[in-house]
């Protein structure tokens, strides 16, 4: 008491200081200074002009990028960010200067608006659902406490210092500091699947001091009590703070806030202050920034533009110097006819030249290239919304691709960072199977339908407090409970006596339990069913109906469950007078603990295990042991000592408990299964095949997550080890990874390589990447979270990259979404990979942020995750179409589009080049101006985007039958800086080709009458020609995959060209525009010649034919995995999609213990004295309103068998 007074004289001096502080940054706010950094909170209930003075945010929550003022500065300043806008607009400015202009400025400027124009209204569509989304949240409803009555407020106007009232199902408001409750205790129930991913309840419990206000709104209005707390930070599992009430200080910790994002649950009503609101609360400091994401081979197409851009001034020079000296040597003597203008000399004519030349030659970059990406784009996010395959027809949803700027990223993952609950699993718990007494009873696989439907299910009828909704097939099981027979009926005594649920009957027989962990729910709703239905609890007494006949038995002790003992036990008196302890708990704890009779019926059980081990269920062993009423008593006295000890409490009790949990005899065991969504393993498996790494990051527990890594087959019995380190210190963490490292690879150097490069734009951003060491064999890493946040500092971090990179799959258990934010950055930083997050609840959001791509899970824990996606659909499986079908191919079409696109903008411009040399560098085009418009706008643009639209290398089902394609993506291998000059090298050897061939076959040459046919405009229809016919025959070359679309295409583009043409070349147009139209009876002219055409099939010829060699011998010689499989598909039928394989049952040596999800000390609370004091009924709501939600029910949700399920992948034969 006194070192609570002393701190109290500290908070009141503290106070004065506070208030000094918080008046000197006002001040300095007004005057332009920056605001220090929140260093502690201080509020006052009821005083809103008190806790204004500090400025503390107000409820409200933006996380829109954009408002109506900063849109179109902010977005254009994001559009500029990409080079080729800028080069653009420079261009634009070039073309308005006269002198130097050979071409019109609205052939840029039309082009360039459209583009910026396009992205702008796709973004601000994006934004404004985030508004919409903002202001849905903002203008939800709440009940505050003002002036001594309750208003109904909208969320963004409540302030810090505000007493709420929140009622049952409503969403937390803001972080508060529970007052009081209608619960006994000053309870509240909340669930925080929003916050950690769990949907079991969590309890919290007010202060005694402020609980004692309970609903007395006078009271609640007159209290002004003081809190000084932590500031706002990320911190999901602390809260450290004190409460000043009349002279008083007491004590605030994690168990009385309520954090925002939680929802009140099994509560009527609860009252508390607001402590953090809006963007100062815990879950919106965890949620992580909107970052503007764009794809690697969009930097990439950055740097490549500017290396262009350096080439582009290093022809123009080359030209200006050419015509500089052409002016000196050869320029005097046209000066008599063509007289140049006053006072321009060689010098100033050559650098006008340069200037012209940069707006001739721009097309090495033309805009359609943005236009093209972006409809390419769009076109292949379309194909994921439209897939059937993808869509999830149980709730009517479908795949959806909320962005259209990454799709060519899916094709190059080589990390997925998934959550576990809800994304992997459904977290749904169904009592699957059980061993009594040696004897094992089985609930047939939903997967063995044909056996479900032979075999009639059980029919629970005779039991009138019966779950409807369970379903069990073995009917040997309730015959032989019906029967009497005693073990099978102290197996489910004890499921009905020993947990700590909470019971809620609205409803006569209408029972609902509240289990802190969804297996025991599903534990106690079995027992329900065959006859031993818990129906209520008091701290002294708990009363089961057993076989229709009510017994009440008094709960003497309850041994209580924590992460050593790994098992529970409660102790209970039966009306009769007997004495029984019931255990249950991990079989490896149980096991040591059971008497030497035993042991026959141990074997039998440890076979049964094993079997339920190997289908990757949690299972638990019950025993239980009878007591001696003396003996009672005496340990009853030893442990209310132990119970009240101030030193070495917890190590006496946990002495008593180890002495009374001895000689225990053996009943069985249970199997429940955590029901994984449907195809999770093979997805998984898929994946991997694919070289694609896969770490769960999860905020269940280490048990929990070690059992789902075994049924999705990420941890296998095959695996050289699984490393786990829970070490509680730096030094320890250190010392696991160290030598879980040392383990897998002996040979590796101490200190991790780290190679520093440069790269982005003008090479400013320095990159560091630690490179993959080769391993041999499988290993796994398990980490937990406290142990995380000691790897994840400075000097560990790059010590937990490598280790887990060693390894084959990487678990992280209870962590926060702020921790899983920073494993993805990390791997970001050092790994230089494509990373994909996918999750389904509001505490992924960071995580799904921070990665490259985020991917939402529309599942049952709120639409969060969509929200802040890039891609999201229903079910896990539907991963796997999105990466090894949409992905691909949206990678393989974009490299194909970029290669091609490239090539045929850099032959049309070298051509350019080539010409200069011929016309005395003077800036004159090769081709008609008319030409030249269109070549990019209709002539060339939809052959190529058919084919970026349409183009395949194998089929869905080849995809899925040879996950190995989807390998080159990862690395890069189809569009790089090397294919790129690979790509200008062939464009050089074309536009020799295309220039040189025809000026030799035009020179001195003459028409069938005798007549001259080297002009100009003959030889510019010719090369034009050439050009084209050449590009389209090169584009087919590159097209795998022929549809009507394409065809259409790429033959209606030459048509049109040559009805353009004839059109344009013809009288008529001459007459009526004459100076637009200057190439009249052209075409008539020279394409009636043989020679003409001679010489486009000799030029064809000789640009296609060295393509075809050179690519055949790369077949020959060197064959990729695309070459390979297509050589496959072209010699074998199309695979049938295979019926689903049933899991193969592995032998375990390795059974799971039972995860217990409640946390320690819930024994404590549920065998309170003072708990369920008895109070006046209310009518409460329930739970769960929904009765036939999954959840409510506890069972299986079934899954309709997908058709597109992968095949058994064939092995490749060189």
């Amino acid at each position: 008491m006194e070192r609570i007074d002393e701190h109290s004289h500290g908070v009141k001096h503290g106070d004065s200081e506070l208030k000094m502080g918080s008046l000197v940054s006002y001040v300095g706010q007004l005057w332009g200074g920056q605001q220090t950094e929140e260093q502690e909170r201080k509020l006052r209930a009821n005083d809103r002009p008190f806790n204004l003075s500090y400025h503390y945010t107000n409820n409200a929550i933006k996380t829109s990028k954009y408002n109506i003022f900063t849109f179109l500065p902010l977005n254009l300043f994001e559009q500029f960010q990409r080079l080729a806008n800028g080069y653009f607009l420079f261009l634009f400015v070039l073309q308005l200067i006269p002198e130097i202009s050979s071409l019109s400025w609205f052939t840029t400027a039309v082009p360039l608006i459209l583009v910026l124009s396009i992205t702008a209204v796709k973004d601000a569509s994006d934004d404004i659902n985030r508004h919409k989304s903002d202001n849905q949240v903002n203008n939800r409803r709440v009940d505050v406490l003002i002036d001594g009555e309750l208003r109904s407020e909208k969320w963004m106007n409540v302030q810090v210092g505000d007493i709420i009232k929140l009622e049952n199902n409503q969403f937390v408001t803001a972080d508060l500091l529970l007052l009081s409750s209608s619960e006994p205790l000053n309870l509240v129930y909340v669930e925080t699947a929003e916050l950690d991913g769990e949907t079991n309840l969590k309890v919290k419990q007010a202060l005694t001091v402020t609980g004692e206000m309970g609903d007395s709104i006078q009271a609640l209005a007159h209290f002004s009590g003081e809190v000084v707390c932590e500031p706002p930070n990320n911190r999901l599992d602390k809260f450290k703070g004190k409460l000043t009430l009349s002279g008083q200080t007491y004590a605030l910790d994690n168990d009385k806030v309520l954090l925002r994002g939680c929802t009140l649950r099994n509560t009527e009503w609860c009252f508390g202050l607001v402590v953090f609101g809006g963007p100062d609360t815990k879950l919106m400091q965890n949620s992580g920034k909107t970052t503007f994401k764009r794809t690697s081979i969009d930097h990439l197409m950055n740097v490549l533009v500017l290396c262009i851009f350096g080439f582009l001034v290093c022809m123009c020079s080359v030209l200006a110097i050419g015509n500089a000296i052409w002016e000196v040597r050869e320029g005097s003597v046209f000066t008599a006819f063509l007289p140049r203008e006053p006072g321009v000399n060689a010098g100033l004519s050559a650098f006008l030249s340069f200037w012209s030349y940069v707006i001739i030659l721009n097309t090495v970059v033309p805009i359609s290239l943005y236009v093209s990406v972006e409809i390419i784009r769009l076109g292949n996010s379309f194909y994921i919304d439209w897939d059937r395959k993808m869509y999830y027809p149980k709730s009517d949803t479908p795949a959806q691709a909320r962005t259209t700027t990454l799709n060519e990223e899916l094709g190059q993952i080589k990390y997925i960072f998934s959550d576990k609950t809800g994304t992997l699993t459904q977290n749904i718990m169904t009592f699957n199977k059980c061993s009594i007494n040696g004897k094992a009873y089985v609930l047939l696989s939903s997967s063995a339908a044909s056996s479900v439907q032979k075999t009639q299910k059980v029919d629970f009828s005779w039991n009138k407090l019966a779950d409807p909704k369970f379903i069990f097939h073995d009917h040997s099981l309730v015959e032989t409970l019906r029967e009497g027979n005693p073990e099978a009926q102290a197996f489910f005594r004890l499921l009905a006596l020993c947990h700590t649920v909470m019971p809620e009957e609205k409803k006569e027989g209408e029972l609902y339990y509240q289990a802190q962990s969804p297996d025991e729910g599903a534990l106690v709703t079995a027992a329900r069913n065959f006859g031993f239905v818990f129906r209520s609890r008091t701290p002294e007494s708990i009363t089961v109906v057993e076989m229709g006949g009510k017994v009440t038995y008094d709960l003497l002790a309850v041994l209580d469950f924590n992460n050593v003992r790994k098992r529970m036990s409660v102790i209970v008196r039966s009306p009769e007078g007997k004495l029984t302890l019931f255990c249950k708990g991990a079989d490896t704890i149980i096991y040591e603990r059971l008497h030497p009779s035993c042991n026959k019926l141990m074997d039998v059980t440890t076979g049964h295990l094993n079997e339920y081990a190997g289908d990757g269920l949690r299972t638990l062993v019950l025993a239980y042991k009878d007591l001696e009423e003396h003996y009672m008593n005496e340990w009853t006295q030893r442990h209310h000592e132990a119970s009240v000890a101030m030193e070495g409490r917890e190590e006496k009790l946990d002495e008593l408990y180890e002495e009374i949990e001895k000689d225990l005899m053996l009943l069985g065991a249970t199997a429940v299964e955590d029901k994984l969504q449907d195809g999770v393993p093979q997805t998984i498996e898929q994946l991997a095949k694919a070289d694609i790494k896969i770490w769960v990051l999860t905020g269940d527990k280490q048990e929990t997550a070690e059992n789902i890594g075994y049924s999705c087959n990420m941890l296998r019995e095959e695996m050289k080890e699984v490393f786990i380190v829970a070490a509680n210190t730096i030094e320890g963490v250190r010392e696991e990874l160290q030598n879980a490292r040392r383990k897998m690879c002996p040979d590796a150097a101490e200190e991790a390589a780290v190679i520093k490069a440069r790269a982005g734009l003008f090479w400013l951003q320095t990159t560091e990447t630690v490179q993959d060491e080769t391993v041999d064999g499988d290993y796994a890493l398990i980490i937990n979270g406290h142990s995380l946040a000691f790897a994840l500092e400075k000097g560990l971090q790059l010590e937990l990259l490598r280790t887990a990179c060693m390894c084959q799959t990487v678990i992280c258990c209870r962590v926060t979404p702020l921790q899983k934010a920073q494993v993805v950055e990390l791997v970001k930083k050092y790994k230089q990979a494509v990373t994909l997050a996918i999750g389904d609840g509001a505490n992924d959001v960071s995580m799904i942020k921070a990665a490259h791509i985020g991917v939402g899970i529309s599942g049952q824990e709120g639409m969060q995750a969509v929200l802040s996606s890039d891609y999201s659909f229903a079910q896990f499986r539907y991963l796997q179409r999105l990466l090894l079908v949409h992905g691909r191919w949206s990678y393989l079409r974009m490299c194909k589009f970029l290669r091609y696109f490239f090539y045929k903008n850099f032959t049309f411009t070298f051509v350019h080049f080539w010409y200069a040399f011929f016309c005395g560098f003077s800036a004159q085009t090769v081709y008609d101006e008319w030409f030249i418009t269109l070549y990019n706008l209709v002539y060339t643009a939809l052959p190529v985007l058919g084919m970026s639209l349409f183009d395949q290398d194998v089929n869905d089902r080849w995809s899925f039958q040879y996950p190995q394609l989807y390998s080159p993506g990862p690395l890069n291998r189809y569009f790089n800086k090397k294919a790129f000059v690979l790509c200008m090298l062939h464009s050089y050897y074309s536009s020799l080709i295309l220039f040189f061939i025809p000026w030799a076959a035009m020179y001195d040459t003459v028409r069938d009458d005798g007549k001259d046919i080297a002009d100009y405009q003959s030889f510019a229809l010719l090369a034009q020609t050439c050009l084209l016919i050449v590009m389209n025959i090169q584009l087919c070359l590159d097209t795998h995959y022929w549809t009507a679309v394409n065809h259409f295409f790429v033959w209606g583009s030459l048509a049109a060209y040559f009805a353009i043409t004839f059109t344009m070349y013809s009288n008529g147009m001459f007459l009526i525009f004459t100076s637009s139209f200057p190439f009249i009876g052209t075409a008539r002219n020279s394409l009636n010649q043989p020679n003409v055409w001679l010489t486009i099939f000799l030029t064809l010829l000789l640009c296609i034919l060295p393509v075809v060699a050179y690519r055949f011998t790369l077949i020959q010689l060197w064959p990729t995995i695309n070459d390979k499989v297509r050589h496959k598909v072209r010699k074998e039928t199309l695979p049938a999609p295979v019926s689903r394989r049933l899991p193969t049952r592995r032998i375990s040596t390795r059974r799971s213990g039972y995860a217990f999800s409640h946390t320690q000390g819930y024994g404590d609370l549920v065998t309170s004295r003072r708990f369920l004091l008895k109070r006046q009924l209310k009518n409460r709501t329930v739970l769960f309103t929904q009765r036939d939600s999954p959840l409510a029910q506890n069972q299986p949700q079934h899954y309709r068998t997908i058709a597109e399920d992968p095949e058994e992948p064939q092995r490749l034969e060189d």
